[in-house]
């Protein structure tokens, strides 16, 4: 399938979609790290710059999917709060005005789950009602990268619409066990957020997923067991915790847990009791080590970057920071994938 990325970032749609064979028309981005790791790793591919600035019509027939995650600024807690008057946030709007000239099958968003609560909820009722008027179904769950094989606390809000039956974006963002209102045992159940259904919660497999991470790639494979799980009432799972160790892994330096959400601004990173604590005592993330707990195969941000030097570190962490997580994203491509393949009765509009 052919797909159209917006505020592309240093892609993480297209490094997990790639091994679907799924090819990228075209990116929209217009920092310039962002911007040149893109011109390193895909030379062939157009990045068109300001989204504000496309015209729907020309890519009218040419993409299947679009995808982006507009700013989150406005909707994050770390931020002014100012939802869809914030101008960075605003571009979801923006978004809606592309689905709905371009027309494409699928199309996928993703942001914090701050969305759902600024304004009253009204900014994301806003947002979800334009899609809708657009002519899709859609639904959205928050997923948490760390039930999908990177160790990294990471909850973000995913909103995927399709054209035509409403089953279709239902398939990819719940499994039908959920939809019955019989979650997986394990946890305490609450009633999900404004959304009917938050994802994340799930067993992990593996208990020291981070000495993995700080040692090698995991690469971008599907969820497996670690899928989020739920529906519309969902167990919550406590994070992982030191439990192979003993009470004194602190002192010997051997405690692991998961990650918190990288940021973009991972170079002050500090990571307390939150993952690994090396024998020599703390130290702060790598650019190496952020690139494997978003999933990005390794170096994927060490480019030439001013006169031919190496990229600074301070600009690889902003970038990752902002990133997608690659694992999750190849889950959801799976997934609508899979969705495409079944055969739902849609009606005629």
């Amino acid at each position: 399938m052919r797909y159209l990325s917006l505020c592309s970032g240093i892609e993480a749609a297209s490094v997990a979609w790639e091994p679907l064979g799924w090819q990228p028309v075209g990116f929209s981005e217009i920092e310039a790290f962002p911007s040149a790791v893109l011109a390193h790793r895909y030379p062939s591919v157009p990045n068109f710059g300001d989204m504000t600035r496309l015209e729907g019509e020309d890519f009218h027939g040419t993409v299947e999917i679009i995808v982006a995650g507009t700013p989150c600024q406005g909707f994050s807690i770390a931020g002014g709060r100012q939802g869809l008057d914030d101008a960075r946030s605003g571009l979801a709007m923006h978004f809606v005005r592309l689905v709905d000239a371009i027309r494409p099958r699928w199309f996928l968003w993703e942001n914090v789950p701050g969305a759902f609560s600024t304004n009253g909820g009204r900014d994301f009722g806003t947002f979800v009602g334009a899609l809708a008027g657009c002519g899709y179904h859609l639904a959205w769950r928050v997923l948490d990268a760390q039930y999908f094989g990177v160790p990294q606390r990471r909850r973000r809000l995913f909103v995927v619409g399709h054209s035509g039956d409403w089953r279709y974006p239902a398939s990819v963002l719940f499994e039908p066990e959920s939809l019955r209102g019989h979650p997986a045992p394990g946890g305490k159940a609450e009633t999900a957020a404004a959304s009917g259904a938050e994802g994340g919660a799930g067993a992990c497999r593996g208990t020291d997923r981070v000495t993995q991470a700080l040692t090698h790639s995991f690469g971008c494979g599907g969820a497996d067991d670690n899928r989020a799980q739920g529906g519309f009432y969902i167990p919550v799972v406590p994070p992982l915790t030191t439990t192979p160790y003993a009470d004194n892994a602190w002192q010997e330096g051997r405690l692991i847990s998961v990650a918190r959400c990288l940021t973009s601004r991972a170079e002050r990173y500090d990571f307390e009791t939150e993952t690994l604590i090396p024998s020599h005592g703390v130290r702060r993330i790598t650019p190496l080590e952020a690139e494997r707990l978003q999933g990005f195969p390794d170096g994927w941000t060490d480019i030439p970057w001013w006169c031919g030097r190496p990229a600074p570190d301070r600009l690889r962490y902003r970038a990752l920071g902002n990133a997608m997580c690659v694992n999750v994203m190849r889950w959801l491509g799976e997934r609508m994938a899979e969705a495409d393949g079944l055969q739902f009765m849609e009606k005629a509009s």
